[in-house]
């Protein structure tokens, strides 16, 4: 006769999975919640309190830490038969248990008095020692499994290979949920914790880095890091950062928009009505830089899109959904990956540094868009600097963005001065830049990038402010007769 003990928080397949094992011959200990659903299924069970002779105490704040539990989970067959027999400890052969829901709790807002009950004892014990001694007892935290679990025990045990992933998971668990708990306590009364644990799950190896020399791997269940591609090969190190990068600016906008990236700088950004019609002209912006680029979207891929997308080398093709003859389509690029676009992931941004990381949190934040100059900016030069802007906090430091009212024209980025940037922008235009708006990332410390945009043709200039040479700036826009608007807030990106 082989034991299980389930003890679960989390209540969902629990009776189904105790059916087939008291139909393959378990017996089971349960308490609690879970004795009370098992007993309300008619399934049998015995009483934890009453296989080990104590009764629950302290509201059920202990009940499985004792002997006749914890021996039967730890005691090696072969080895302390003759102990557990002496002690009347039955070996228990599968441990199902799941914990108190900390982190939910924890985000409730709770007080410390109230989610320290939340705090599970019994339970990480339990995983732990089944997790230790996983060569006897399989163990199982998460309710994903039971299937497996069930399927395992019709055909008569667990694999080794099964045991030893069950009991990997299980202090992965059990090392997540510690590490919850440490970052709320040691995080009371600061806005970051003393100590910050953090931990990602899925992990896949990567062919390589960066570059061919290096070793890489992809680590996440959510967001951009869990997808699969629909077609093409793997994705890459550079395939991950780019499309991540592209998703963010897409996600600036509600209208159909089209983002294409590279090299993890926007090359070409569109807006219309019309996707193909959009996507051909964020293509135009850079047509050389969108060779071998990611190409973002928000709306459905047609047919019509997909065909223009396999008229040019795209590494990744990124959209809400495809049509089943754009799949089709599109299979003839049997390299060109093609992702679905994800739901957004609230999280922290973590950037290893030397001996350690950089944690950045950036929270809903309002800016303050001020006309600074004589004249005001026109409807027509506020929707291209609303645009400019969006993607020039998306593009790396120092960011100068010129563009109209439905499409970037010049991109200068990444440039240890924003005179250069603007330079480069004004170079790689391919349209006139008579009538454009301006962003710049960061104030202007000097009416040189100003002047340059003006000689350029632009008419209207966005910027966070807060030079102390503001007015110089301010002057020469009025000289210009640049419309500028300072929005008290900063986007570098570094």
């Amino acid at each position: 006769m082989k034991w299980a003990l389930l003890s679960v928080w989390d209540k969902a397949g629990i009776v189904d999975l105790a059916k087939v094992l008291t139909g393959h011959g378990y017996r089971i200990l349960s308490s609690g919640g879970t004795g009370t659903a098992l007993a309300k299924a008619g399934v049998p069970y015995t009483d934890v309190a009453t296989y080990t002779g104590s009764p629950e105490m302290m509201h059920g704040r202990v009940k499985t830490l004792h002997p006749k539990v914890h021996g039967g989970i730890l005691g090696r067959r072969g080895i302390d038969d003759a102990v557990m027999q002496e002690h009347g400890i039955e070996p228990i052969d599968l441990v199902v248990v799941n914990l108190y829901p900390f982190e939910a709790m924890r985000d409730a807002g709770l007080d410390i008095d109230e989610i320290v009950e939340y705090i599970d004892i019994g339970g990480p014990a339990m995983v732990r020692a089944a997790a230790k001694n996983h060569k006897y007892v399989a163990v199982v935290v998460d309710p994903a499994d039971y299937r497996m679990v069930a399927d395992a025990v019709r055909r008569g045990g667990f694999t080794d290979e099964e045991r030893l992933d069950l009991a990997a998971k299980a202090f992965a668990r059990t090392a997540a949920y510690d590490g919850a708990i440490v970052n709320y306590l040691t995080g009371i009364g600061r806005q970051f914790p003393e100590t910050f644990t953090v931990q990602y799950r899925n992990g896949r190896a990567l062919r390589y880095g960066e570059n061919p020399h290096q070793a890489a791997a992809v680590y996440g269940d959510a967001g951009i890091a869990a997808e699969q591609p629909l077609q093409g090969k793997q994705m890459s190190y550079n395939n991950y950062l780019d499309v991540d990068a592209a998703v963010g600016l897409l996600r600036e906008f509600d209208d159909c928009a089209v983002v294409i990236v590279k090299h993890n700088n926007p090359c070409g950004v569109a807006t219309g009505e019309n996707l193909l019609a959009t996507y051909i002209a964020a293509r135009e912006v850079d047509p050389v830089s969108a060779y071998g680029s990611i190409v973002a979207m928000n709306r459905e891929v047609a047919a019509d899109v997909a065909r223009e997308l396999t008229g040019t080398f795209v590494e990744v093709v990124v959209a809400p959904s495809f049509t089943p003859e754009a799949l089709e389509i599109m299979k003839a690029k049997e390299n060109m990956r093609v992702l679905r676009l994800p739901e957004p992931v609230v999280q922290d941004t973590i950037r290893s540094i030397d001996g350690g990381a950089l944690v950045q949190r950036t929270e809903p934040f309002r800016e303050d868009w001020q006309v600074v100059t004589e004249r005001e900016p026109t409807a027509h030069e506020m929707r291209a600097m609303h645009l400019a802007w969006k993607v020039c906090r998306h593009t790396k430091s120092n960011a100068i963005i010129f563009a109209d009212e439905k499409a970037v024209i010049g991109i200068g980025a990444g440039q240890m001065n924003r005179v250069e940037s603007a330079e480069i922008a004004v170079r790689k235009a391919r349209r006139p830049l008579a009538g454009t708006a301006v962003a710049s990332d960061a104030f202007l410390p000097f009416p040189d990038t100003l002047e340059v945009a003006a000689a350029a043709g632009a008419t209207a200039l966005v910027q966070p402010g807060g030079s102390i040479r503001d007015t110089e700036v301010i002057d020469a826009a009025n000289r210009l007769d640049i419309a500028m608007i300072f929005t008290g807030v900063r986007h570098f990106r570094h």
